[in-house]
């Protein structure tokens, strides 16, 4: 079986993980990804980090950082020269590169797929929602990254039948505790090391991060890792909050350096807050700390507290306060964070490796191709 993937997410490496396990299940994978993706958390270059099994494509993008807007203008050609069986657009609906691409699929008579995370069920000017409309009609399957997702097609008619499955899992091997460490290993020495990974940006809720720890008690470090432009707003918090000599600020780490960012804290928190426009669609550092065995908080926005389940802790967005507390329970109690550190990567294992979604992945393929196998 033949599958042409397009994903400007496999731009990240750790991502590629998944192509890897797709491929050894038996696919002739060929996946297209831009050279490189600017968004307001800044611009991630593509990264080759695992390409075993498949061929991986850097493909010419224009309007590129245009999430609406931008489309691969060679992908005609790329349909021809693959022939596949199935297209995965690993893209929204309401895109223009979903919608070119999907139309020409059909011109070719190629089933197609596409991805969504949009959560919140919103009505999107023209041209879009025309897009979006005629992609549920074109589509053979719409994958949903969760139950929320899942929803929002239904509600919108999507005339396609639609599939949950999260965009990406981790590599148990890669996002792992230190191997000389158990997963109850006991408490970490001061300072209490609390970690956010991500955005800069106001609805990420950094700023609640930030006020959350200001009224710790003890000694602790608070490491931000990610860009955006939130970042000088930041900055003078915790100044005005008298914590920026507690604050190390990161920058945008590669996807290979982030298991080691991991498993230098004791803590990750994700304090999401839902806007108008958006609620946390997935929360993907969760599942990676969880991995590397570091007890997580999150807020209840959007998917965070199914993925966290009861292997961390989670607190009403918006709320310092409660952040603050459940941030001082695990600086205090170091049985409980060995507890949540084993929960995590058990939780992990179970549900969220991208051999698991690989797997489940090829399965929806081949349902897909149907009789052009």
């Amino acid at each position: 079986m033949r599958v042409l993937m397009v994903s400007k997410a496999l731009v990240t490496g750790a991502y590629q993980r998944k192509t890897e396990e797709i491929a050894r299940r038996g696919v002739e994978l060929t996946v297209l990804i831009p050279p490189d993706w600017g968004d307001r958390r800044g611009r991630q270059q593509a990264e080759r980090a695992h390409t075993a099994g498949y061929t991986l494509r850097v493909a010419p993008v224009r309007l590129n950082g245009s999430f609406h807007l931008h489309f691969y203008p060679t992908l005609g050609r790329e349909l021809d020269r693959v022939r596949p069986d199935v297209l995965h657009m690993d893209e929204e609906p309401y895109n223009l590169a979903t919608w070119l691409a999907l139309r020409a699929a059909r011109r070719r008579g190629i089933p197609s797929i596409f991805f969504t995370w949009q959560n919140i069920c919103r009505t999107y000017p023209q041209p879009f929602r025309r897009f979006e409309q005629d992609n549920y009609r074109r589509a053979a399957l719409a994958l949903a990254g969760s139950e929320d997702a899942a929803e929002v097609l239904r509600r919108k008619g999507c005339a396609a039948p639609i599939a949950v499955l999260p965009q990406f899992g981790v590599d148990p091997e890669i996002f792992a505790p230190e191997p000389s460490a158990a997963v109850n290993a006991p408490a970490s020495p001061a300072p209490f090391r609390i970690g956010y990974a991500g955005g800069l940006l106001p609805e990420k809720g950094v700023d609640l991060l930030l006020r959350a720890c200001a009224g710790l008690r003890g000694d602790w470090r608070l490491h931000l890792a990610g860009g955006g432009d939130e970042q000088d707003t930041l900055q003078h918090l915790a100044a005005e909050l008298g914590v920026a000599g507690r604050v190390t600020w990161a920058g945008r780490l590669s996807s290979a350096q982030m298991p080691d960012f991991y498993r230098r804290l004791d803590a990750l928190a994700v304090p999401s807050r839902t806007t108008p426009a958006w609620k946390e669609q997935f929360g993907r550092v969760l599942i990676e700390a969880m991995a590397c065995a570091v007890p997580v908080v999150g807020s209840d926005s959007g998917e965070i507290p199914r993925v966290i389940g009861d292997a961390g802790l989670v607190f009403p967005e918006g709320d310092a306060a409660a952040l603050r507390v459940h941030l001082q329970r695990l600086h205090d109690d170091p049985a409980e964070r060995a507890r949540l550190a084993q929960a995590g990567r058990a939780r992990v294992l179970t549900r969220y490796t991208m051999a698991r979604i690989a797997t489940e992945t090829v399965t929806l393929y081949k349902e897909v191709a149907g009789s052009r196998l």
